[in-house]
């Protein structure tokens, strides 16, 4: 019809066991078009305008008399009426082979109308990322094998995205706001703009709006005129101002000192969701850049989500905006929900049964409870507070557990794992409130028969335990922390050290703490099952435990009858730590 000769390519699209096996590929039909019109580096030959109608003036492509004849008959047109002039045309010349027919088929609609989407061809900016570039695909590839991506799974992520990559980056955009493109194209006589002849500005000169500041060499005058310039009117993708995040944040061109200090940095702190645009991207820039990969580590969290597992999203309506949560529950509680999901996992969030976030508020509560608890026994003089005043063995005990939290806290922390971290800390911390406390309250309120009866030893552990915990909590409680903090210490709980393993006797164990949490269990319910009040007194009782562990609970005797109300407390040999016999007083034996 047209007398254009119609090349055959091949292409892993094309399907040859469905009809002829050779497809059409009309630039632009449909999005596959565009891959095929890219990965085969065809000619482009547009035909539809802005306007959605048929340009006037006819491709390049159509040379002889009768094509172009035919094509204007299609000039102007939309594309229906244009369909219809084809029909004609084919009926004119006898090649129509049947009637056309109604069909029904899938097509990509204009997202608020009614109109199928026309595909047109405009001039656009790129960053080469590797989609037409074998060699950049590679070094990409092996950049995101020297990041440490947290969990490690999502490296996969990166890697799917890179590999298929089937052109470069579209980083042009035709919007009002946004970091504009710091170009201008000369205009020849009749006014057109020159599009290969781009006039581009000295890097000493940056920023530039081309659209309110002339090119070097023209002046304002000469804007929009035949022999003068005209500005880029679009302006850059957000991922293309946004990837450069490190840069802007470091101080690139701009502050050297503080640029050879943060760069590369450590850790990139992002969303699953944009693996394959924000780190993607930054990774591109850094890469093409420095050469080198912009940060070590890349921590990657998991969505929020709804009680059916669905994430939130403004178009499905089940979105739970902060602010009630906040106001009805604290900071502290939400920030504890959220610190609880390890990275790479979903957040599941239910407004009618905030569980976690219940938790999290009772767990600030008794971080000041128990502050408060501690605080109000009195200091030891200086030089016999803190370790060196810790001399019960009970207490070197709970200290003993206590730096194998703060140990694995800080390992977890190292490997990016904060759920790991809190899980840790929060249950020592609920033992140490009700079994440690209780253990040594009345020893720290100094009732005993001795006069060494371990009152000093028992206030310097616990004000030790406060002061580690509180550092310990600072990331996930910060608000508790920071008041427990300042009720004894100067300055801010979040710029004191990081807790450290401390100096522990030689004899210090923690089985110690565990097997008098059991003995303690074991006479509070002796105690309930009796149906007797915590405060009732006990005439006797003994409990019972293996080899060794008998001897390490005899330690704790005095922590023990003093918890217990206990007159007579004696030690038998079985094969676990159990409380064989408790008689209360005066006479009601169990």
């Amino acid at each position: 019809m047209f007398g254009v000769e119609i090349p055959v390519r091949a292409h892993r699209l094309a399907q040859p066991d469905k009809g002829t096996g050779i497809a059409m590929n009309c630039t632009f039909g449909d999005v596959t078009d565009v891959v095929w019109w890219r990965d085969l580096d065809l000619p482009n030959r547009s035909v539809i305008g802005f306007d959605g109608r048929f340009a006037s003036e006819a491709p390049e492509a159509i040379t002889s008399e009768a094509g172009r004849a035919a094509y204007e008959q299609m000039a102007g047109k939309t594309v229906f009426s244009a369909r219809q002039a084809i029909v004609e045309l084919l009926r004119s010349t006898g090649e129509l082979l049947a009637e056309p027919q109604q069909i029904t088929h899938p097509v990509k609609f204009y997202e608020k109308g009614d109109r199928p989407l026309e595909i047109v061809s405009t001039r656009q900016w790129y960053i080469t990322n590797g989609g037409r570039d074998e060699e950049l695909r590679r070094r990409l590839l092996d950049l995101g094998r020297t990041i440490d991506f947290v969990p490690s799974y999502m490296r996969v992520r990166f890697e799917n995205w890179v590999e298929g990559l089937s052109g470069d980056w579209l980083v042009s955009r035709q919007r009002f706001f946004g970091v504009p493109i710091p170009v201008w194209y000369p205009l020849d006589e009749d006014g057109n703009p020159r599009f290969d002849d781009v006039l581009v500005p000295e890097e000493s000169a940056l920023p530039v709006d081309p659209s309110s500041e002339p090119p070097v060499g023209y002046d304002e005058s000469q804007r929009g005129k035949p022999g003068g310039f005209q500005g880029e009117l679009d302006v850059l993708d957000t991922w293309a101002t946004s990837s450069l995040t490190p840069q802007l944040a470091g101080g690139w061109e701009r502050d050297e000192d503080l640029w050879s200090t943060v760069y590369p940095y450590d850790l990139r702190p992002q969303g699953q969701d944009i693996i394959r645009t924000w780190l993607f991207s930054t990774a591109l820039r850094a890469l093409l850049e420095n050469g080198d990969a912009p940060w070590a580590h890349a921590a990657i969290s998991g969505f929020i989500v709804d009680p059916d597992r669905k994430k939130m999203s403004k178009s499905k309506g089940n979105v739970v905006t902060p602010a009630a949560v906040l106001e009805q529950h604290g900071s502290d509680a939400v920030r504890y929900w959220a610190t609880s999901s390890r990275l790479g996992t979903d957040a599941a969030f239910d407004p009618q049964n905030p569980t976690q976030i219940r938790k999290g508020r009772r767990l600030a509560i008794k971080i000041l409870n128990a502050a408060k608890f501690i605080l109000g026994f009195p200091e030891g003089e200086a030089g016999s507070t803190g370790r060196d005043a810790v001399t019960h063995p009970l207490d070197w005990s709970m200290l003993a557990t206590l730096d194998q939290v703060v140990a694995t806290a800080t390992e977890a922390l190292d490997e990016y794992d904060h759920a790991r971290a809190l899980e840790t800390v929060e249950t020592f911390f609920w033992t140490f409130c009700d079994d440690y406390l209780e253990l040594v309250k009345e020893r720290a309120y100094g009732a005993g028969e001795t006069e060494d009866n371990g009152q000093a030893s028992a206030i310097a552990a616990l004000r030790e335990a406060l002061e580690t915990l509180l550092r310990l909590f600072a990331p996930f409680v910060p608000f508790a922390t920071e008041e427990a903090w300042s009720w004894f210490r100067g300055g801010s709980v979040h710029v004191a050290a990081w807790p450290t393993p401390g100096q522990l006797i030689e004899s210090a164990t923690s089985e110690l703490l565990t097997l008098t949490g059991e003995a303690l269990t074991g006479i509070r319910g002796a105690k309930t099952d009796a149906k007797a009040s915590q405060k009732t007194q006990v005439a006797s009782a003994v409990i019972a435990g293996p080899d060794g562990k008998v001897e390490l609970l005899q330690l704790a005797e005095g922590d023990l009858r003093a918890v217990g109300r206990i007159d007579d407390l004696s030690f038998e040999h079985g094969p676990e730590v159990r409380v064989t016999s408790i008689v209360l007083a005066p006479n009601d034996e169990l």
